[in-house]
């Protein structure tokens, strides 16, 4: 019979972590901390579908040559400077720290993670695995579905795993693009924001992150997700739909991307006449560079010089308490049969 040598460490009595996953974050916008982001975000084949070799000479090239000095104004533009961090990072750790408060009571170990960027994935599933966590729900905060996205944390969190001796059993949150809970709260979040405009919008555009055309060709479900989403939205806004629009924003590269463009969109909009339109993001839980510094301020410049007056990026779920609301429901759910207080919840 086999057992344990004396000096063999005493197995901890079992715990669950519980770690949500944004896409990243540069620490800061200087050149060389944009590059490192950039970089890592880039090098992902999930997000850059083409050869390994040709894509990193142009990458490593003219891309991170010139691409950091332009992404870091852009993100000094909504960096927060009282942190020091971006505004993705402080929302992210908000809403850890507000699930944190409302499952003290459950002995549970509330984190965060970055896909890209720090702190990383592996670091924070092996803290969670140092603090006794034998047992952790992955909740990635993006909505919709896309290889590009979920697919890539899943990726990552398996690299974390191979390179462990003692894994642990890993929950990861499906999408939950068209959950009743997900949908009601988001609605309630707009209309509320809506309802403070002290001029109605006459257009409501829901923009979407963009991916390349062949990523849905190829398979790839997001852009049905996406569309199911901005429909649900409508619905449950009771918003007309000829004063509603579905766009896809921040294409990089040559190749089509899903259309229509925002931009693009938002332009037209000016032209036609319409003086006030409302964007929201239902693909962004909380808010970053692409909603703060793309919409609300590029798209704005976009609509007045088209002839519009103002656009409003109304502001994603955050820490709002809707948002918290949706992320206690989805973890409280996921935990079923794993906490015992979740068993008949």
């Amino acid at each position: 019979m086999t057992t344990c040598p004396a000096d063999h460490p005493i197995i901890p009595a079992p715990k669950i972590g519980v770690l949500l996953i944004n896409l990243g974050t540069p620490d800061g916008t200087d050149y060389w901390s944009m590059r490192r982001y950039l970089s890592e975000f880039l090098s992902d084949q999930r997000v850059v579908e083409l050869p390994k070799p040709l894509w990193q000479l142009i990458l490593q090239g003219p891309i991170l040559t010139f691409r950091p000095s332009k992404s870091g104004r852009a993100y000094r533009k909504i960096w927060n400077t009282d942190l020091d961090e971006s505004p993705l990072r402080t929302f992210t750790r908000a809403q850890a720290d507000a699930m944190a408060s409302r499952f003290a009571d459950s002995g549970i170990t509330i984190d965060y993670a970055m896909r890209y960027g720090q702190p990383s994935i592996p670091d924070r599933v092996q803290a969670l695995v140092d603090g006794g966590c034998t047992r952790i729900v992955c909740l990635p905060l993006y909505p919709q579905y896309s290889a590009s996205t979920t697919g890539s944390v899943v990726d990552r969190l398996g690299d974390t795993l191979k390179a462990m001796r003692w894994q642990p059993t890993l929950r990861v949150v499906p999408p939950f693009y068209d959950d009743p809970m997900y949908i009601t709260h988001l609605a309630a979040h707009v209309r509320r924001q809506i309802d403070a405009m002290e001029t109605a919008p006459e257009i409501l555009v829901a923009s979407f992150h963009g991916v390349p055309k062949e990523y849905l060709l190829k398979g790839d479900p997001y852009h049905c997700q996406c569309q199911k989403t901005a429909r649900l939205l409508r619905e449950a806004l009771q918003w007309p739909a000829d004063q509603y629009r579905v766009a896809f924003q921040s294409r990089f590269g040559p190749k089509e991307w899903l259309k229509p463009y925002a931009d693009e969109l938002i332009a037209e909009l000016g032209q036609s006449g319409v003086r006030h339109v409302a964007v929201v993001s239902p693909a962004f839980f909380s808010d970053c560079v692409e909603t703060l510094e793309e919409i609300q301020i590029g798209l704005q410049e976009t609509f007045e010089e088209a002839g519009g007056e103002h656009l409003t990026a109304l502001a994603c779920l955050n820490d709002s308490d809707e948002g918290l609301a949706i992320l206690e429901g989805l973890i409280r759910r996921e935990l079923m049969g794993w906490y015992p207080a979740q068993q008949s919840a």
